[in-house]
């Protein structure tokens, strides 16, 4: 009997330290935040020489943010697309597919010559979080970032 519970105690152990090994990711500080609070990214854009596209990304994030069911919103200007990923606050959340479709007809007024992809996913916008946070290492080359943004947007299409 006492084998047993020693043996019991052991394996429970184990378990206990292989999910604690598994719940460990590698994810930043700022985006373990993003889950559970705004943390208001600033807009980034891939290509640093043009203060254009930042006066976009930054106009495109002021724009959605002043809609009264959003609380959160990143925004990241590539070469070709324009990333939006925003978090609704929370007694909103039935109304998601008309909230992206007021967001989409807002972006297609405001800004017609642009491609937009939006999104409300939370993988998404931790996604979004992780590569601001690689994009502040001056190291960062432009065209891994370009990469980054396009892997998460094939997540987001693979998504829907």
């Amino acid at each position: 009997m006492r084998r047993l519970k020693v043996l019991i105690g052991a394996f429970l152990g184990t378990m206990v330290s292989i999910s604690l090994l598994g719940c460990q990711d590698r994810t930043s500080d700022e985006s373990r935040i993003s889950m559970v609070k705004p943390v208001n990214p600033e807009p980034i854009h891939i290509n640093e020489k043009s203060r254009k596209e930042h006066d976009l990304a930054a106009t495109v994030k002021k724009d959605i943010q002043s809609m009264p069911q959003i609380y959160d919103v990143a925004v990241i200007k590539g070469e070709k697309e324009t990333l939006v990923v925003y978090k609704v606050k929370h007694l909103h959340r039935m109304m998601m597919k008309q909230i992206e479709a007021d967001i989409n007809k807002k972006l297609e007024k405001n800004y017609p010559k642009e491609s937009f992809i939006v999104s409300s996913d939370f993988k998404i916008f931790i996604e979004a979080i992780e590569l601001k946070d690689k994009m502040k290492d001056p190291g960062y080359p432009q065209d891994k970032a370009e990469k980054q943004l396009q892997k998460i947007i094939e997540l987001k299409k693979e998504m829907t």
